[in-house]
């Protein structure tokens, strides 16, 4: 970016100037000033400070009323956004509940499932409830890790909260160090599962969670472990903790318990007995 410069004065203005400043070389001010010393004349009298300051404090009241009347929010504004907020907790409330009844109406549906092919099919018994642990459907409990990630002190630098990207390293990292099941903040991840943000919230499978965030993942706790500090992952938390100061905790733990996610709705179906091309 250049700097703007005003443009040179010509010859005849340079002399001019200087014909100025030989002639008056004294400020108006001053030489008024010498004029009354030497005519005898008493000073030409101050504005008193005290009214200058009395002016001052005014004026500064006056334009602080004003912004805080600006700032001030409507009163249907204010009620609207009241009732909103409300409308938004029973919204949430109801939307609990109802994920409350999904499990337990799928809890119920795995058993009578399992009943039923316990004495027709026990290897597809088998096989199903396998499938169930890794998509999520079923709750599971056993050893794991649990890693937890909290916000830093200086929660106004945006550097120094946790985002999305970071829960997402560290699900992929313990997916890819072999986990059976996974968890954020008690929302079992699926294939299905989403980790996004909106604005400076943090979306898991479309819940908002907040700090700090708690993940975890069910395998053999020394395999997680170990992968998780040699990886990728292990890499991006120690950035976390000792650049942006982000609290970091690793645990191995013999009792994780993670929630099922409820009964998966089935889209669309493949024949096995058709090849991928015929298309569902």
């Amino acid at each position: 970016m250049s700097r703007r410069t005003s443009a040179p004065l010509g010859l005849s203005e340079s002399i001019t100037l200087l014909e100025e400043v030989y002639r008056r070389p004294l400020d108006p001010g001053y030489q008024e000033a010498a004029r009354r010393r030497q005519a005898g004349e008493p000073p030409a009298r101050p504005v008193r400070r005290g009214v200058s300051l009395a002016l001052a404090v005014l004026a500064g009241l006056a334009l602080t009323a004003a912004a805080v009347d600006l700032r001030r929010p409507e009163p249907g504004a204010a009620k609207a956004r009241a009732l909103l907020e409300t409308e938004i907790g029973t919204q949430q409330q109801r939307a609990d509940e109802a994920r409350k009844t999904i499990r337990t109406t799928s809890a119920e549906l795995a058993a009578l499932q399992a009943a039923a092919l316990a004495e027709e099919d026990p290897a597809v018994l088998a096989r199903l409830r396998q499938d169930q642990v890794t998509s999520g459907v079923v709750p599971v409990t056993g050893r794991g890790v649990r890693v937890v990630l909290t916000d830093g002190e200086n929660i106004s630098d945006p550097s120094a909260r946790v985002h999305d990207v970071d829960l997402r390293v560290v699900v992929n990292g313990l997916w890819a160090a072999g986990a059976e099941a996974v968890a954020v903040n008690d929302v079992r991840l699926t294939s299905l599962t989403a980790i996004r943000s909106a604005g400076s919230t943090v979306l898991v499978d479309l819940q908002p969670l907040t700090s700090p965030f708690t993940v975890q993942a069910v395998g053999d706790p020394d395999v997680l472990a170990a992968a998780l500090a040699t990886s990728s992952a292990g890499q991006h938390l120690a950035t976390l903790q000792g650049t942006y100061g982000i609290g970091v905790q690793v645990a191995v733990r013999d009792d994780l318990s993670l929630a099922g996610s409820g009964q998966v709705t089935l889209r669309y179906a493949l024949d096995p007995r058709h090849s991928q091309e015929d298309g569902p």
